[in-house]
């Protein structure tokens, strides 16, 4: 008999309940805990004019905001880096260039409408992505007259977003089995 065991714990009662009601409740029923219910959407970890909180994103999305467009539809999973940085810039600079070369300037606000109509198409992925509201304005008109802002609030977003998800998975709980217990008769000793 010594190794062998056969004995099985049994399942576990809260205090001031009885077993007969321990078995009507399934564990399914219980609702953990740490589960939130939120009714509506949840507000941006940043405001969109929080450029110079985060003075790494203010200056890429400045200085090449194709690149930090890029990233963002990376990490969204609607495009390759170089996919939407290469379309970014087509739309942005070079329809830029050519509107006002061609125009002397008079329609320079052209591809603003063209990179906005892009964008905004992102931002929504990112919205729905993290169930966030539509903040400060629309998707659209956000893009349109903050375009580099709102590229630089994605991307503070996504960033944090993911931080908090490696966060919570980066140290996992170890659980160790308790010790294997054994009962020997007192006249055995």
């Amino acid at each position: 008999m010594v190794g062998e065991s056969t004995y099985v714990p049994p399942p576990y009662v809260p205090l001031r309940q009885s077993d007969a009601e321990a078995d009507l409740v399934s564990p399914t029923d219980v609702i953990p805990a740490a589960q939130h219910i939120k009714n509506g959407p949840e507000q941006w970890s940043s405001g969109i004019c929080a450029c110079f909180d985060d003075m790494q994103s203010c200056c890429i999305g400045l200085v090449c905001p194709c690149y930090l467009f890029g990233k963002n539809a990376e990490v969204l999973g609607s495009g390759t880096l170089v996919g939407s940085c290469m379309m970014h810039f087509i739309l942005w600079a070079l329809v830029n260039t050519f509107c006002c070369m061609l125009t002397e300037g008079f329609m320079l606000g052209i591809p603003g409408c063209f990179v906005a109509c892009y964008a905004c198409g992102y931002r929504k992925i990112l919205r729905s992505k993290y169930n966030l509201e539509e903040a400060p304005c629309g998707d659209l008109v956000t893009h349109f007259f903050c375009h580099l802002c709102a590229i630089c609030q994605e991307y503070r977003e996504i960033r944090e977003r993911s931080q908090e998800s490696s966060s919570s998975n980066r140290n996992p709980a170890v659980v160790t089995a308790p010790t294997v217990q054994t009962m020997e008769s007192a006249s055995a000793k």
